[in-house]
């Protein structure tokens, strides 16, 4: 049988001939950006799958223009751009690609937990302008890493991947977490905490949680006001997870140190003030950008992609009672 298939962004190569190889009919987004609401809803039409990005929002519009189709692939660990249980009334299969992104997402939080504690982006500006003139006792005194606090929000996967990197820099390790995470308890010493305890507590504090109508601004302007004004805060997870407006403002007023950002409430939007900031390190969503990551994210989405037009069981279901629903309607 021919499937027919449409891929919303272009790529790693890989990925496309797993696709090209396994359905007949293969359109690609040719442009390096995301399509707009009109393309997309014109571009899902007819086809039995549609590979997705986060930057597609996946509604029940789009869901009924893709009328025919056996599901979605998503090429992000999270989906919270997918209305799941809608997909799930209607019938259709959601995909991710879970777990191939833990380690790099969790160098990049460091990467942004180190770099703002010892101002390296402001210092590098610094330097490029011609400004550097000689040593001085207190050029761009930065904050200490080792031997201080560090606090996780969210201790699955990539939380934990961070906490265990902290294990150099003889750290001390708090986490919030619905759900008790023995293993690290017993491996660092962890020790999960009430989320208002570990903001008075953390010198750092790094966000690792999905978004959802609980998370949604779970940072904002009480949450600022409660941590340490010495303390830094790193958000690798989604931008609408913390308040912009009351970040800018907290690291503006300083009640916090600093703030490393891989993500933003309204990307790729930055509330007014963020990129005035000197107190930030600001990177364009870049937590999987590493090329074996973004690569077997790919293959993994292809493989999602064509189990689902096969009619197979993905292998990286989100809404697996979507089977369930199926086969007592066989019955």
């Amino acid at each position: 049988m021919g499937y027919n298939v449409y891929v919303t962004r272009r790529l790693p190569q890989e990925a496309l001939d797993m696709v090209r190889n396994a359905c007949e009919t293969v359109e690609i987004n040719p442009e390096d950006r995301p399509l707009t609401r009109a393309e997309l809803l014109d571009k899902v039409r007819a086809r039995d799958g549609i590979l997705s990005l986060l930057t597609d929002t996946i509604d029940e519009e789009v869901m009924r223009a893709a009328e025919g189709a056996r599901g979605f692939a998503n090429y992000a660990v999270g989906y919270n751009n997918i209305d799941v249980p809608k997909a799930t009334e209607l019938g259709l299969v959601i995909t991710n690609t879970p777990g191939v992104l833990t380690e790099a997402t969790a160098d990049l939080a460091w990467t942004l937990l180190m770099a703002t504690a010892r101002r390296i982006a402001e210092s590098d500006r610094f330097m490029r302008t011609g400004k550097f003139e000689s040593w001085a006792p207190m050029l761009f005194l930065g904050a200490d890493v080792t031997g201080r606090t560090l606090g996780l929000v969210g201790a699955g996967r990539i939380g934990s991947a961070v906490a265990r990197r902290s294990r150099g820099f003889d750290m001390k390790v708090l986490y919030c977490d619905p759900i008790a995470n023995e293993a690290l308890e017993k491996e660092l010493g962890a020790r999960r905490v009430a989320l208002d305890e570990l903001l008075a507590a953390a010198d750092f504090v790094s966000v690792h949680v999905p978004l959802n109508e609980q998370t949604h601004h779970l940072f904002g302007a009480e949450q600022f006001r409660r941590m340490k004004r010495t303390a830094i805060f790193v958000n690798t997870s989604r931008g609408p997870i913390h308040d912009e407006t009351a970040l800018v403002e907290a690291l503006r007023s300083g009640e916090i140190a600093g703030a490393g950002l891989d993500v933003y409430e309204d990307e790729p939007a930055m509330k007014p003030g963020l990129a005035d900031l000197d107190n930030t390190v600001l990177v364009p969503h870049i937590g999987s950008a590493t090329i074996w990551t973004r690569t077997r994210m790919a293959t993994m989405a292809a493989e999602n992609l064509i189990a689902i037009v096969k009619g197979e069981k993905a292998p990286n279901c989100v809404n697996p009672e979507v089977y369930e629903k199926a086969r007592g309607a066989k019955r």
